[in-house]
């Protein structure tokens, strides 16, 4: 429990934090309570010093709530667009003390709202003058993990884009996955493009000792990042798939990256620093018809991933699981999936580097974060299936289903 505070109230001014919890109380146990369950006779809030009374004030109560989990979740992640609005906040209800008070009170009234003025214009000039706390860019991946990184599945698609934004950063980058023709081209233009070193490693990760070859060949190398990005799909009911295409899906999308994490760990120790990235999926985080198997290996990734983001954190090593939902790759092909529309691999790759050593996972987009979390919150376990259902039947073909 220790730990995981200490680790929760990381990277922030303590008085930032002071904040953070007021906004989370607020948020998640009072202003719910006024809403819900306090009589609307008894119902008053201020405004810029303005009262409002009964439904009046009651109807006001979601606009508070959305201001202090805004402000949560604001402080907890150190958004830039925390500044200017934090600030103009608390200057708001520092003048809201004045009106107030010069509106609703006499004598002693009017020097306390004098007071209350004070702490919250403090307040407000404070965070005015913290935008270089929300407003701090992140500091470079060759800065702070090291020269060189390892990709997987770098021939297309989100692994790719990893490549590309990696060197965009100063990374030297190995490149591994199966069609050499695309790694060699990519490789070409990483080293024109950004005047870094390459390596190609060709090999299929659904080969038992894949991964092994893959950890070799790179075992001269100081691997500062990890990507474990090869993976693929295969839509359909389980039985009407090839055993051999689900075992390849559990070798590439489970075994290898478990390996390769196995392997290159232990050097980012020697070093004190380093970081593994698993791409992961939406499908991870509930049961999927029709992409059973594919949901089974992305949720082993999740978990794994998390658990060794809290056995690494101390050990200065960063892991993260990125949980892309559908996303304009080749994956659809590689599945036997209909086309649809998906994000773009560069949104999902800034996603990751963004959330990398803030967090143990972080999913792709609001919209995929709704799905992801939403659905198992407000619904039984076994409706989310059903309804999961009706999704990938739309995207599989009819022979199938």
């Amino acid at each position: 429990m220790r730990d995981w505070l200490d680790d929760f109230f990381a990277g922030r001014p303590p008085w930032i934090n002071a904040l953070m919890v007021f906004c989370a109380f607020m948020a998640f146990v009072y202003v719910p309570w006024d809403f819900l369950w306090k009589p609307v006779s008894r119902d008053e809030e201020v405004w810029l010093g303005i009262m409002f009374t009964g439904w009046g004030a009651k109807l006001t109560e979601p606009l508070h709530w959305a201001i202090y989990a805004a402000g949560f979740y604001g402080f907890y992640r150190m958004r830039s667009w925390m500044w200017p609005w934090a600030a103009a906040y608390a200057g708001s209800v520092a003048i809201g003390m004045l009106v107030w008070s010069l509106l609703y009170q006499q004598s002693y009234g009017l020097l306390i709202g004098a007071v209350a003025f004070v702490p919250f214009a403090l307040l407000a000039r404070a965070l005015w003058e913290a935008e270089p706390l929300f407003g701090e860019e992140r500091v470079p991946m060759r800065e702070r993990y090291g020269e060189w990184a390892l990709v997987t599945g770098a021939s297309a698609g989100i692994g790719e884009a990893f490549a590309r934004a990696l060197a965009r950063e100063g990374m030297s980058v190995v490149l591994s996955a199966r069609r050499r023709d695309r790694l060699e081209a990519l490789a070409s233009e990483l080293e024109k493009t950004f005047a870094v070193q390459t390596r190609v490693v060709e090999e299929d990760l659904a080969n038992a000792e894949g991964a092994e070859r893959v950890a070799r060949a790179v075992s001269d190398l100081p691997i500062g990042v990890l990507v474990n990005n090869a993976g693929f799909g295969a839509a359909g009911r389980f039985d009407k798939l090839q055993a051999e295409r689900l075992r390849d899906m559990v070798t590439v999308n489970c075994v290898a990256p478990m390996v390769l994490a196995r392997r290159i760990l232990p050097r980012m120790q020697e070093r004190g620093r380093g970081a593994v990235i698993f791409t992961g999926s939406v499908a991870g985080r509930q049961p999927l018809p029709l992409h059973g198997v594919y949901a089974a290996t992305k949720a082993f990734d999740l978990l794994l991933g998390e658990a060794l983001y809290v056995e690494q954190h101390r050990l200065g090593i960063d892991v993260l699981v990125v949980e892309p939902g559908s996303t304009e790759t080749e994956f659809h092909d590689v599945a036997n999936e209909l086309a649809h529309l998906g994000g773009s691999p560069e949104a999902v790759v800034e996603t990751a580097l963004e959330a990398l050593g803030r967090q143990p996972s972080v999913v792709s987009g609001w919209y995929n974060w709704l799905r992801a979390n939403l659905s198992q919150r407000i619904a039984p376990r076994s409706l989310v299936a059903y309804l999961a259902h009706e999704y990938t039947r739309r995207n599989t073909p009819e022979d199938l289903k």
